[in-house]
């Protein structure tokens, strides 16, 4: 039985107090909420911030991308291990921003893949299609082609401590919402795709929905059969839209 996620991307948003007061509403208001897994992307200058006030509760907290090597001359990023020191469960990869505005390939995704499993981390791989895309019919080539870059890096075995997150970029910031018909059609498509490779790791493997998850349509997503959370992004950003969300797997 996969357990629900709800895991909240708070972008490039924040300062020292609003951190701690959201940090601590959500921990104040997830304690009448059922027993999802919950996580938050703060940028990564906050990353100690949330670890003080998060650790040892069952919130977990990660980063919103990282760079493929161990370490070396690349002023300005930081590495699975760096992520790890500040108690990181996981790390966004491949998220439709990254890829867009600054120029991630699927093959730069798979790299980053492949260097968050190898430190311990889970990664949570973000894939979805435009709306020139998806009107074109194209949604299902386009995020298997995202996904296979990664299988031919890691196998199905890298999968093993992982998530999906399929994220139309179309519903990304806009108001828009795909159907849960829409969406669980996605999500079905990318889990046999896994499954035809591992079944076991096809079948526990997490897949999240994102894009404009709100309290209001949050119970009707999580209710799909292959729909396993929220990746949140401006929801997340207030206390209690984030734990109506997470109200939403009752």
């Amino acid at each position: 039985m996969r357990k629900i996620l709800v895991a909240g991307n708070w972008k490039m948003h924040g300062s020292k107090a609003m951190v701690d007061a959201l940090t601590r509403g959500v921990l104040e208001g997830v304690e009448s909420t059922p027993a999802v897994d919950l996580a938050v992307f703060p940028p990564n200058l906050f990353l100690g911030q949330v670890q003080a006030l998060a650790e040892g509760t069952r919130l977990n907290w990660g980063a919103q991308t990282l760079n493929p090597h161990a370490e070396g001359a690349f002023t300005g990023e930081v590495s699975a291990a760096m992520l790890r020191d500040f108690g990181c469960r996981y790390v966004l990869v491949g998220h439709s921003e990254r890829r867009s505005l600054f120029g991630e390939s699927d093959a730069d995704v798979a790299a980053r893949f492949e260097a968050a499993v190898a430190a311990g981390l889970e990664p949570v791989l973000c894939l979805g299609e435009t709306l020139e895309e998806r009107e074109a019919g194209a949604t299902e080539a386009v995020v298997a082609r995202q996904l296979d870059a990664v299988i031919e890096r890691v196998g199905a075995a890298g999968f093993a401590q992982a998530t999906l997150a399929y994220e139309p970029v179309w519903a990304i910031g806009t108001g828009l919402t795909a159907s849960p018909e829409q969406a669980q059609a996605v999500h079905a498509f990318l889990r046999n795709k896994l499954v035809a490779l591992d079944g076991t790791i096809g079948g526990q493997t997490r897949i999240l929905y994102g894009g404009s998850v709100k309290p209001a349509n949050a119970a009707d997503l999580f209710a799909q059969e292959d729909i396993d959370g929220a990746l949140v992004g401006g929801a997340s950003l207030t206390a209690e839209d984030f734990v109506g969300i997470c109200r939403g797997a009752s």
